[in-house]
Protein backbone atom coordinates (compact mmCIF):
# COMPACT_ATOMS: atom_id res chain seq x y z
CA UNK A 1 0.00 0.00 0.00
CA UNK A 2 1.08 3.82 -0.47
CA UNK A 3 1.74 5.54 2.59
CA UNK A 4 0.19 8.60 1.72
CA UNK A 5 -2.60 10.59 -0.37
CA UNK A 6 -1.79 12.72 -3.24
CA UNK A 7 -4.39 14.87 -5.41
CA UNK A 8 -3.30 16.23 -9.32
CA UNK A 9 -5.09 17.88 -11.82
CA UNK A 10 -5.16 16.93 -15.27
CA UNK A 11 -6.81 19.49 -16.85
CA UNK A 12 -9.09 22.66 -15.81
CA UNK A 13 -12.17 24.27 -18.26
CA UNK A 14 -10.79 27.35 -18.57
CA UNK A 15 -14.40 28.76 -18.79
CA UNK A 16 -15.62 27.24 -15.87
CA UNK A 17 -13.04 26.19 -13.31
CA UNK A 18 -14.35 22.18 -14.09
CA UNK A 19 -11.88 20.24 -12.77
CA UNK A 20 -10.45 16.57 -13.92
CA UNK A 21 -7.89 15.05 -11.94
CA UNK A 22 -6.65 12.12 -10.06
CA UNK A 23 -7.34 11.44 -6.56
CA UNK A 24 -3.90 8.78 -5.15
CA UNK A 25 -5.13 6.60 -2.37
CA UNK A 26 -4.15 3.82 -0.06
CA UNK A 27 -6.77 1.74 -1.88
CA UNK A 28 -6.73 2.89 -5.57
CA UNK A 29 -7.09 6.13 -7.66
CA UNK A 30 -9.95 7.48 -8.23
CA UNK A 31 -10.21 9.81 -11.28
CA UNK A 32 -12.26 12.92 -10.62
CA UNK A 33 -14.83 14.55 -11.04
CA UNK A 34 -16.72 11.37 -9.16
CA UNK A 35 -20.33 10.55 -7.97
CA UNK A 36 -20.30 8.08 -4.29
CA UNK A 37 -22.58 5.70 -3.41
CA UNK A 38 -23.98 5.93 0.00
CA UNK A 39 -23.79 2.45 1.60
CA UNK A 40 -24.65 4.25 5.02
CA UNK A 41 -24.67 0.96 6.98
CA UNK A 42 -21.98 -0.90 5.59
CA UNK A 43 -23.72 -1.56 2.53
CA UNK A 44 -25.17 0.72 -0.64
CA UNK A 45 -29.30 -0.68 0.17
CA UNK A 46 -30.21 -3.75 -2.02
CA UNK A 47 -26.69 -3.96 -4.22
CA UNK A 48 -23.90 -7.06 -3.76
CA UNK A 49 -20.34 -4.42 -3.89
CA UNK A 50 -20.05 -6.67 -6.80
CA UNK A 51 -23.17 -4.56 -8.42
CA UNK A 52 -21.29 -1.62 -7.50
CA UNK A 53 -18.12 -2.95 -9.39
CA UNK A 54 -19.75 -3.77 -12.71
CA UNK A 55 -21.42 -0.22 -12.21
CA UNK A 56 -17.39 1.19 -11.92
CA UNK A 57 -18.00 2.85 -8.79
CA UNK A 58 -14.62 4.11 -7.30
CA UNK A 59 -15.34 4.99 -3.90
CA UNK A 60 -18.12 4.79 -1.42
CA UNK A 61 -19.99 5.91 1.92
CA UNK A 62 -20.60 4.56 5.19
CA UNK A 63 -21.43 6.71 8.50
CA UNK A 64 -20.28 6.93 11.61
CA UNK A 65 -23.15 7.13 14.12
CA UNK A 66 -24.45 4.24 12.02
CA UNK A 67 -22.08 1.91 12.66
CA UNK A 68 -21.34 3.33 16.21
CA UNK A 69 -24.77 2.67 17.16
CA UNK A 70 -24.70 -0.69 15.19
CA UNK A 71 -23.12 -3.12 15.10
CA UNK A 72 -20.65 -1.11 16.58
CA UNK A 73 -16.84 -0.32 15.50
CA UNK A 74 -15.39 -2.87 17.98
CA UNK A 75 -17.30 -5.21 15.78
CA UNK A 76 -15.74 -4.32 12.67
CA UNK A 77 -12.75 -3.92 13.75
CA UNK A 78 -12.59 -7.21 14.94
CA UNK A 79 -13.61 -8.16 11.55
CA UNK A 80 -11.01 -6.79 10.07
CA UNK A 81 -12.23 -3.52 9.36
CA UNK A 82 -14.85 -1.95 7.33
CA UNK A 83 -13.64 -2.96 4.05
CA UNK A 84 -13.24 -6.91 4.89
CA UNK A 85 -16.71 -6.62 6.71
CA UNK A 86 -18.57 -5.26 3.53
CA UNK A 87 -15.82 -7.15 1.31
CA UNK A 88 -15.16 -3.94 -0.54
CA UNK A 89 -11.75 -3.17 -1.90
CA UNK A 90 -11.59 -0.21 -3.06
CA UNK A 91 -11.77 2.79 -0.82
CA UNK A 92 -14.36 4.42 1.68
CA UNK A 93 -15.20 7.21 2.62
CA UNK A 94 -17.08 7.51 6.53
CA UNK A 95 -18.92 10.52 7.44
CA UNK A 96 -18.66 11.51 10.91
CA UNK A 97 -21.80 11.09 11.88
CA UNK A 98 -22.26 14.55 12.94
CA UNK A 99 -25.31 15.35 10.56
CA UNK A 100 -27.11 11.92 11.89
CA UNK A 101 -26.51 12.66 15.27
CA UNK A 102 -28.22 16.60 14.37
CA UNK A 103 -31.28 14.95 12.57
CA UNK A 104 -32.08 11.78 14.09
CA UNK A 105 -30.69 11.46 17.71
CA UNK A 106 -33.24 13.10 20.62
CA UNK A 107 -32.33 15.09 23.25
CA UNK A 108 -29.34 16.59 22.00
CA UNK A 109 -27.07 18.75 24.13
CA UNK A 110 -24.49 20.59 22.32
CA UNK A 111 -21.08 21.35 24.39
CA UNK A 112 -17.61 22.06 23.39
CA UNK A 113 -16.73 19.10 24.83
CA UNK A 114 -18.95 17.18 21.88
CA UNK A 115 -22.87 16.31 21.66
CA UNK A 116 -24.86 14.25 24.20
CA UNK A 117 -27.86 12.22 22.62
CA UNK A 118 -29.83 9.18 22.57
CA UNK A 119 -29.98 6.63 20.15
CA UNK A 120 -33.05 6.76 18.11
CA UNK A 121 -32.84 3.06 17.64
CA UNK A 122 -33.19 2.44 21.64
CA UNK A 123 -32.72 5.58 23.79
CA UNK A 124 -29.58 5.24 25.28
CA UNK A 125 -27.38 8.09 26.01
CA UNK A 126 -24.20 8.82 24.58
CA UNK A 127 -21.59 11.50 24.03
CA UNK A 128 -20.25 11.79 20.96
CA UNK A 129 -17.05 13.81 20.94
CA UNK A 130 -14.01 14.71 18.16
CA UNK A 131 -11.90 12.37 20.23
CA UNK A 132 -14.51 9.17 20.04
CA UNK A 133 -15.36 10.38 16.19
CA UNK A 134 -11.63 9.73 15.29
CA UNK A 135 -11.37 6.65 17.63
CA UNK A 136 -14.45 5.12 15.81
CA UNK A 137 -13.29 5.64 12.15
CA UNK A 138 -9.72 4.57 12.84
CA UNK A 139 -11.19 1.19 13.83
CA UNK A 140 -13.64 1.00 10.74
CA UNK A 141 -10.53 2.14 9.02
CA UNK A 142 -12.16 4.02 6.55
CA UNK A 143 -10.05 5.73 3.90
CA UNK A 144 -11.14 9.44 4.37
CA UNK A 145 -12.28 10.50 7.95
CA UNK A 146 -14.81 13.32 7.87
CA UNK A 147 -14.65 15.90 11.14
CA UNK A 148 -16.99 16.31 13.53
CA UNK A 149 -18.79 19.20 12.80
CA UNK A 150 -22.07 21.02 13.38
CA UNK A 151 -24.52 21.43 10.57
CA UNK A 152 -26.94 24.64 10.53
CA UNK A 153 -30.41 24.79 8.52
CA UNK A 154 -31.44 26.71 6.40
CA UNK A 155 -32.90 29.84 8.11
CA UNK A 156 -30.76 29.83 10.84
CA UNK A 157 -30.08 32.60 12.08
CA UNK A 158 -26.24 34.23 11.47
CA UNK A 159 -25.69 34.13 15.54
CA UNK A 160 -26.64 30.14 15.28
CA UNK A 161 -24.49 29.63 11.98
CA UNK A 162 -21.60 31.96 13.71
CA UNK A 163 -21.70 29.40 16.93
CA UNK A 164 -22.07 26.33 15.31
CA UNK A 165 -19.13 27.72 12.69
CA UNK A 166 -17.34 28.39 15.86
CA UNK A 167 -17.95 24.52 17.78
CA UNK A 168 -17.01 23.13 14.65
CA UNK A 169 -13.79 24.59 14.66
CA UNK A 170 -12.89 23.85 18.00
CA UNK A 171 -13.99 20.06 17.70
CA UNK A 172 -11.93 20.08 14.16
CA UNK A 173 -8.75 21.41 16.02
CA UNK A 174 -9.20 18.44 18.34
CA UNK A 175 -9.88 16.08 15.56
CA UNK A 176 -6.66 16.88 13.76
CA UNK A 177 -4.49 15.94 17.21
CA UNK A 178 -6.58 12.85 17.90
CA UNK A 179 -6.39 11.56 13.85
CA UNK A 180 -3.61 9.47 13.10
CA UNK A 181 -2.55 9.50 9.39
CA UNK A 182 -0.78 6.63 7.33
CA UNK A 183 -3.25 5.13 5.80
CA UNK A 184 -6.00 7.13 6.23
CA UNK A 185 -6.77 11.41 5.47
CA UNK A 186 -8.83 13.59 6.81
CA UNK A 187 -11.39 16.23 5.41
CA UNK A 188 -12.45 19.48 7.81
CA UNK A 189 -15.63 20.45 6.64
CA UNK A 190 -16.54 24.30 5.41
CA UNK A 191 -19.41 25.20 7.54
CA UNK A 192 -21.18 28.93 8.20
CA UNK A 193 -24.61 28.55 6.64
CA UNK A 194 -25.36 31.12 3.54
CA UNK A 195 -23.39 33.62 5.43
CA UNK A 196 -20.47 34.08 3.26
CA UNK A 197 -18.16 36.20 5.91
CA UNK A 198 -18.60 33.03 8.26
CA UNK A 199 -17.44 30.41 5.26
CA UNK A 200 -14.62 32.92 4.31
CA UNK A 201 -13.17 32.22 7.91
CA UNK A 202 -14.26 28.75 8.06
CA UNK A 203 -12.65 28.14 4.58
CA UNK A 204 -9.42 29.90 6.55
CA UNK A 205 -8.85 27.58 9.71
CA UNK A 206 -10.34 24.44 7.56
CA UNK A 207 -7.63 25.31 4.83
CA UNK A 208 -5.04 25.47 7.58
CA UNK A 209 -5.77 21.78 8.97
CA UNK A 210 -6.41 20.28 5.20
CA UNK A 211 -3.85 17.72 4.02
CA UNK A 212 -5.35 16.42 0.75
CA UNK A 213 -8.93 17.24 0.96
CA UNK A 214 -11.71 19.66 2.16
CA UNK A 215 -15.17 19.43 2.38
CA UNK A 216 -18.48 21.93 2.23
CA UNK A 217 -20.95 20.80 4.24
CA UNK A 218 -24.55 22.62 5.39
CA UNK A 219 -25.39 22.98 1.56
CA UNK A 220 -28.70 20.75 0.28
CA UNK A 221 -30.56 21.45 3.81
CA UNK A 222 -33.51 23.27 2.67
CA UNK A 223 -32.54 26.56 -0.02
CA UNK A 224 -32.66 27.05 -2.85
CA UNK A 225 -30.69 25.36 -5.58
CA UNK A 226 -29.55 28.84 -6.85
CA UNK A 227 -28.61 29.85 -3.65
CA UNK A 228 -26.09 26.90 -3.26
CA UNK A 229 -25.03 27.48 -6.26
CA UNK A 230 -24.17 31.28 -5.32
CA UNK A 231 -22.71 30.17 -2.49
CA UNK A 232 -20.11 27.66 -4.46
CA UNK A 233 -19.46 30.17 -7.02
CA UNK A 234 -18.04 32.31 -4.37
CA UNK A 235 -16.78 29.46 -2.31
CA UNK A 236 -14.88 28.02 -5.74
CA UNK A 237 -11.95 30.54 -5.91
CA UNK A 238 -11.02 30.74 -2.37
CA UNK A 239 -10.95 27.15 -1.88
CA UNK A 240 -7.35 25.39 -1.62
CA UNK A 241 -7.15 24.64 -4.77
CA UNK A 242 -4.83 21.50 -5.21
CA UNK A 243 -6.56 19.06 -3.46
CA UNK A 244 -10.11 17.55 -3.90
CA UNK A 245 -13.18 19.33 -2.65
CA UNK A 246 -15.81 17.42 -1.64
CA UNK A 247 -19.51 19.15 -1.63
CA UNK A 248 -21.69 16.73 1.28
CA UNK A 249 -24.82 15.01 0.37
CA UNK A 250 -25.59 16.24 -3.05
CA UNK A 251 -26.58 14.29 -5.99
CA UNK A 252 -29.16 15.01 -8.32
CA UNK A 253 -28.13 14.94 -11.91
CA UNK A 254 -28.86 18.85 -12.55
CA UNK A 255 -26.50 19.32 -8.96
CA UNK A 256 -23.84 16.82 -10.47
CA UNK A 257 -23.51 19.02 -13.48
CA UNK A 258 -23.66 22.31 -11.61
CA UNK A 259 -21.50 21.19 -8.65
CA UNK A 260 -18.88 19.97 -11.07
CA UNK A 261 -19.42 23.25 -13.23
CA UNK A 262 -17.87 25.36 -9.73
CA UNK A 263 -14.76 23.15 -9.14
CA UNK A 264 -16.52 20.39 -7.43
CA UNK A 265 -14.74 17.09 -7.74
CA UNK A 266 -16.62 14.44 -5.21
CA UNK A 267 -20.05 14.10 -4.67
CA UNK A 268 -22.50 11.86 -2.77
CA UNK A 269 -26.28 11.53 -2.25
CA UNK A 270 -28.79 8.91 -0.53
CA UNK A 271 -31.20 10.21 -3.28
CA UNK A 272 -30.74 7.77 -6.11
CA UNK A 273 -31.50 4.42 -3.86
CA UNK A 274 -34.35 6.44 -2.44
CA UNK A 275 -36.47 7.01 -5.86
CA UNK A 276 -35.26 4.05 -7.15
CA UNK A 277 -37.71 2.18 -3.72
CA UNK A 278 -40.13 4.40 -4.11
CA UNK A 279 -40.27 3.57 -8.61
CA UNK A 280 -38.75 6.35 -10.01
CA UNK A 281 -35.49 6.13 -12.76
CA UNK A 282 -33.09 9.14 -13.33
CA UNK A 283 -33.16 9.18 -16.71
CA UNK A 284 -30.92 12.53 -19.72
CA UNK A 285 -35.18 13.80 -19.72
CA UNK A 286 -35.80 14.01 -15.72
CA UNK A 287 -36.97 11.96 -13.72
CA UNK A 288 -39.10 8.77 -14.97
CA UNK A 289 -42.06 7.24 -12.66
CA UNK A 290 -41.80 3.75 -13.93
CA UNK A 291 -44.72 2.11 -11.35
CA UNK A 292 -47.35 4.68 -13.46
CA UNK A 293 -50.05 2.82 -15.72
CA UNK A 294 -48.16 4.30 -19.09
CA UNK A 295 -45.00 1.74 -18.98
CA UNK A 296 -47.47 -1.40 -18.54
CA UNK A 297 -47.00 -2.41 -21.48
CA UNK A 298 -43.59 -0.95 -22.86
CA UNK A 299 -40.94 -2.90 -23.39
CA UNK A 300 -38.33 -1.16 -24.09
CA UNK A 301 -35.14 -0.42 -21.25
CA UNK A 302 -35.36 2.52 -18.66
CA UNK A 303 -32.90 4.36 -21.11
CA UNK A 304 -32.07 3.06 -24.87
CA UNK A 305 -28.42 3.99 -24.42
CA UNK A 306 -27.61 3.04 -20.62
CA UNK A 307 -25.00 0.37 -20.30
CA UNK A 308 -26.32 -0.58 -16.73
CA UNK A 309 -27.67 -4.05 -16.00
CA UNK A 310 -30.84 -3.18 -15.49
CA UNK A 311 -31.34 -1.38 -19.25
CA UNK A 312 -29.72 -4.13 -20.97
CA UNK A 313 -31.55 -6.94 -19.45
CA UNK A 314 -35.11 -5.71 -18.23
CA UNK A 315 -38.25 -3.25 -19.66
CA UNK A 316 -39.99 -0.85 -18.21
CA UNK A 317 -43.16 -2.67 -18.09
CA UNK A 318 -40.99 -5.55 -16.22
CA UNK A 319 -39.73 -3.38 -13.42
CA UNK A 320 -43.16 -1.49 -13.28
CA UNK A 321 -44.17 -4.70 -12.59
CA UNK A 322 -42.15 -6.00 -9.99
CA UNK A 323 -42.18 -2.38 -8.47
CA UNK A 324 -45.86 -2.53 -8.00
CA UNK A 325 -45.88 -6.00 -6.57
CA UNK A 326 -43.83 -5.34 -3.81
CA UNK A 327 -40.86 -7.21 -5.40
CA UNK A 328 -37.48 -6.76 -4.33
CA UNK A 329 -35.89 -6.91 -7.84
CA UNK A 330 -37.61 -4.13 -8.69
CA UNK A 331 -35.86 -1.19 -6.65
CA UNK A 332 -32.71 -3.22 -6.51
CA UNK A 333 -32.84 -2.75 -10.41
CA UNK A 334 -33.82 1.14 -10.56
CA UNK A 335 -30.88 1.36 -7.76
CA UNK A 336 -28.79 -0.39 -10.32
CA UNK A 337 -29.40 2.04 -12.88
CA UNK A 338 -29.88 5.35 -11.04
CA UNK A 339 -26.32 5.00 -9.81
CA UNK A 340 -24.57 3.92 -12.83
CA UNK A 341 -26.57 6.86 -14.15
CA UNK A 342 -24.73 9.54 -11.88
CA UNK A 343 -21.88 7.51 -12.05
CA UNK A 344 -21.40 7.67 -15.64
CA UNK A 345 -22.29 11.27 -16.19
CA UNK A 346 -19.43 12.06 -13.62
CA UNK A 347 -17.83 9.69 -16.29
CA UNK A 348 -19.15 12.05 -19.54
CA UNK A 349 -18.16 15.03 -17.22
CA UNK A 350 -14.38 14.48 -17.01
CA UNK A 351 -14.36 13.37 -20.75
CA UNK A 352 -15.83 17.08 -21.61
CA UNK A 353 -12.98 18.54 -19.83
CA UNK A 354 -10.77 16.41 -20.53
CA UNK A 355 -11.79 16.87 -24.53
CA UNK A 356 -12.05 20.62 -23.94
CA UNK A 357 -16.11 20.58 -24.56
CA UNK A 358 -17.39 20.93 -21.15
CA UNK A 359 -19.25 24.12 -21.75
CA UNK A 360 -21.28 22.46 -24.75
CA UNK A 361 -21.89 19.37 -22.69
CA UNK A 362 -23.11 21.28 -19.96
CA UNK A 363 -25.43 22.98 -22.20
CA UNK A 364 -26.41 19.71 -24.00
CA UNK A 365 -27.33 18.43 -20.75
CA UNK A 366 -29.63 21.51 -19.85
CA UNK A 367 -31.61 20.92 -23.61
CA UNK A 368 -32.66 17.42 -22.21
CA UNK A 369 -33.48 17.36 -18.58
CA UNK A 370 -36.06 18.60 -17.56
Amino acid sequence: MKENFSYEIIKECPKTGARAGIFHTPRGDILTPVFMPVGTQATVKGLRPEDLSDMSAQIILSNTYHLFLRPGHEIVEKAGGLHKFMNWEKPILTDSGGFQVFSLADLRKVSTDGVEFRSHLSGEKFMMTPELCMEIQRSLDSDIHMALDQCTEAGASYAEAEKAAELSKIWLERCVKAHQGGNHILFPIIQGNLYKDLRVKCVDYCSKHAKCGIAIGGLSVGEEKSTMYDMLDFLNPIMPHDMPRYLMGVGSPDCLIEGFARGIDMMDCVLPTRIARNGTAFTKYGKMVVKNSRYKDDFTPIEDDCDCYACKHYTRAYIRHLINAGEMLGAELLSIHNLRFLIRLAENTRNAILGDYFPEFREDFWKLYK
